[in-house]
């Protein structure tokens, strides 16, 4: 255990206690603050709508500890992310600035109180052996620190931070932070309820009751008719052809399809039918004897086989070859198949489900698709709907997806403005939900280390209407831009002799083109 930290698993009794030093007024005054966060606290558990209630008693707890953060997170762990708080507040600031306010303070503080369940208390974090050297309390010389868990197990904290190292700051206010945290317990749930979208408002809200579709974001009634329909799919073994644009998520909902279904516990197998070359689909498929085709030295096992007992996912169908369609149709209508080399049929313990975003039925008429063959991979068709079709789900998809990015990247979750929500909604996305998340990719690396996306992140074209000043990264990306700009203007767009001008390397220059976005003249 740390000399200076301190896992405590019973706080001393609630008492009015007397600090040190203090007399006459100043004392008056402090017990005054005290009694006003007491009955706050006493408000919080039988109001209605405690959410009112909590930012007076944030304020009040501010106003008699000298705190100089007073911050507190819920998480709901029902949801497909625990780890991202469902819901946060912290005194004095508004919603758009809480991510600065989370990374102002220490979150290995957080999670250890999370883990242990104890309140957890250190006179300067800073010089504390068990959070020194985290890499936030080091950088930001976080000094005095209080943390309690909320609930048992925890469902979140309540942090205090002090502006410098003090034993009186801890001894100060342990009670009052042991006690806010016993009475955010008792309406954890219904702070928790009030960040849930409510059921009218969420057209998906009943399927997904029955339907576990954590990686499909959205509520609008176009999507809800989709889950409906793999809803209905899932416990059976039917073929499935879903279709819809490209990007639009029907590899996601496949996948969902089968997670759902009988067969979860076994494999699926995916296999992009437009990147396998014709001469080698049946062995990828079907799997080879040794000696069976040229080149083919070992047994090939065969992406049927992989599948078995589970699904196999047949991605791009409408790029398969006319002579492997006829050997796919003996799969599905005899649920049977050779391997290449050898006589012997092999049982298919297979669910198929394929998708496509051609029109199927437009090849059968062109004679590129076998009409047999479609009507075997369409017994459940699903049509999976663009992003104009559901654009009131985009907000959710732009927070979704920054969310997933900044954990990839081990980043700091970032705040979306509205007016870069409401741009998001009011574009055109003809790549779909790849596009989106490519913009929204982009858009992070553009903000460096910012902690709110703008709309001009996203869009860099557009105006940055909060007259905000550029940061360094942004200055530096529009004067080399500018620059390279003027050069490939100067040199008709050659890329040697610009790359001589301003003595860079040839390949360093298209490098910067690509990332800069720079359209060379001519182009």
């Amino acid at each position: 255990m740390a000399a200076n930290a301190r896992y405590e698993k019973d706080a001393p009794p609630l008492s009015c206690h007397h600090v040190p030093g203090m007399a006459g007024e100043d004392a008056v005054s402090d017990a005054s603050g005290e009694r006003d966060f007491y009955r706050r606290l006493l408000d919080l558990s039988s109001a209605p709508e405690p959410e009112p209630l909590l930012d007076e008693a944030l304020a009040a707890i501010v106003g008699f500890s000298g705190a100089q953060i007073a911050y507190l997170e819920l998480h709901d762990p029902n949801r497909s992310d625990p780890a991202v708080p469902r819901y946060w507040r912290a005194h004095g600031w508004s919603e758009m600035e809480l991510v600065a306010v989370r990374q102002a303070i220490s979150r290995s503080i957080i999670a250890s109180t999370m883990d242990c369940g104890q309140i957890v208390s250190t006179r300067a974090a800073v010089a504390d052996p068990a959070f020194r050297l985290n890499a936030s309390v080091a950088r930001l010389e976080i000094q005095a620190v209080l943390c309690a868990p909320i609930g048992r197990p925890a469902l979140g904290a309540v942090y205090l931070q002090g502006s410098q190292a003090s034993d009186e700051f801890l001894h100060r206010n342990r009670d009052a932070v042991e006690v806010f945290a016993r009475q955010l317990a008792i309406v954890a749930d219904r702070l928790l309820a009030s960040r849930e979208p409510r059921a009218q408002a969420d057209a998906t809200h009943a399927v997904r009751q029955r339907f576990r579709c954590d990686g499909i974001v959205g509520r609008s009634p176009a999507l809800t008719r989709v889950l409906e329909e793999a809803a209905a799919a899932a416990p059976s073994r039917t073929t499935v052809l879903i279709t819809g644009p490209a990007g639009s998520g029907k590899s996601a909902l496949a996948r969902t399809i089968h997670a759902n279904s009988p067969r979860a516990m076994r494999p699926c197998i995916e296999v992009n039918c437009a990147a396998i070359p014709e001469g080698l689909f049946e062995s990828e498929l079907f799997g080879a004897e040794p000696g069976a085709a040229t080149g083919v030295t070992r047994r090939i096992a065969g992406r049927v086989a992989a599948a078995r007992g589970g699904t196999l996912f047949l991605d791009e169908i409408a790029e398969l070859p006319l002579g492997a369609q006829a050997k796919l149709l003996q799969l599905l209508q005899d649920r049977i198949y050779f391997p290449l080399g050898t006589s012997e049929p092999v049982r298919a313990d297979v669910r198929v489900i394929s998708a496509t975003n051609a029109d199927l039925q437009a090849r059968v008429a062109e004679r590129k698709f076998r009409e047999d063959l479609y009507y075997r991979l369409a017994v459940l068709p699903i049509a999976m709907p663009g992003l104009g079709e559901r654009r009131e789900d985009l907000p959710a998809l732009v927070e979704w997806l920054c969310i997933e990015l900044c954990r990839d990247a081990e980043r700091a979750p970032v705040a979306i403005t509205r007016r870069a929500l409401q741009a998001c909604r009011e574009a055109d996305w003809p790549g779909q939900i790849r596009q989106l998340r490519n913009a929204i990719e982009a858009a992070l690396a553009r903000s460096g280390d910012g902690d709110t996306l703008d709309e001009h992140h996203i869009f860099p074209a557009a105006p940055r209407a909060d007259g905000a000043p550029f940061t360094y990264r942004e200055a530096m990306q529009r004067a080399q831009r500018r620059c390279i700009e003027e050069a490939l203007e100067r040199n008709d767009g050659n890329i040697s002799r610009t790359a001589l001008e301003l003595d860079l390397n040839r390949q360093h220059l298209h490098e910067l083109i690509g990332s800069l976005k720079i359209r060379r003249p001519g182009k």
